[in-house]
């Protein structure tokens, strides 16, 4: 298929192909019952998590693929599962997966699996964080370094704004690395499959926008007391900090979850 399609991965949209079936099955069921509701799959490619998924039950796939090679590609495994897998041509980046016309979205639960192409993992993250709950899981494919910041604990090197939001609203687990060999081409980093559960409510009361900007001045400047890094905030950070009961002289990678939160809410409140 590869070959008849003339598909070679492309650098400029983050291409690294899986083919090998027992590990994209293994991703597959590491997204829990698919057998009702939707999956999506973002970035395809010619399809081998796609066929992946199809095998393991999802009762409907909608792929969202934007390299057109591809799409032929795509159209011969939909033939081949009649009603089961809808392809959509765009750029993920642009297209909210939820506010697909209802008809090819298809029912509730729905979920995220995908092989993220490395260099838009982490946007498409964030703008995924805009609608969260409405997911019932995100089961992704991230580079080891990436990942390790998802889950990463306060106190240690990986602990970042990324962590910080993404604990916020889901509960992260790392679930297995796949080697660089397993990819065409391959890659030269570790890939690490993460399971994304969305909480039922956020892990502590916070405005999402102004969470946002408080951890990207407290981590902008990681190295700095908070009483610093947050100046560029525009508020007094002496005194929201002590409202906050959080010391002015810590520094970002110190907070937990909920004192970042705690920081957003006395900002709000002044």
């Amino acid at each position: 298929m590869i070959i008849r399609h003339g598909i070679a991965a492309r650098k400029s949209l983050g291409q690294n192909f899986i083919f090998d079936l027992n590990l994209t099955r293994r991703i597959a069921r590491a997204a829990g019952a698919l057998d009702a509701g939707t999956t999506i799959e973002i970035g395809p490619g010619p399809g081998g998590l796609t066929r992946a998924l199809l095998a393991e039950g999802a009762a409907r796939v909608v792929a969202i693929e934007r390299d057109a090679r591809c799409i032929a590609a795509l159209g011969e495994l939909a033939a081949r599962y009649p009603d089961r897998l809808a392809i959509i041509e765009g750029d993920a980046l642009t297209i909210d997966p939820l506010a697909i016309d209802s008809l090819m979205l298809g029912e509730a639960p729905r979920r995220i699996v995908a092989n993220l192409p490395y260099n838009i993992a982490t946007a498409l993250l964030l703008r995924w964080f805009d609608r969260i709950g409405e997911y019932e899981s995100l089961t992704l494919m991230f580079q080891r370094e990436v990942a390790e910041r998802l889950v990463a604990a306060p106190r240690t090197p990986a602990y970042g704004r990324l962590s910080v939001l993404t604990q916020w609203l889901c509960k992260a687990r790392i679930l297995f690395d796949i080697p660089p060999r397993a990819f065409t081409p391959p890659p030269k980093v570790t890939s690490t499959v993460v399971r994304l559960v969305p909480r039922a409510t956020p892990l502590a009361a916070a405005d999402k926008a102004t969470l946002e900007r408080v951890t990207a001045a407290a981590f902008g400047q990681r190295r700095k007391m908070l009483r610093s890094s947050l100046k560029s905030l525009g508020v007094p950070v002496e005194r929201l900090l002590a409202a906050a009961d959080i010391p002015a002289t810590a520094r970002a990678e110190e907070l937990s979850v909920a004192q970042f939160c705690a920081t957003a809410r006395a900002i709000d409140k002044s």
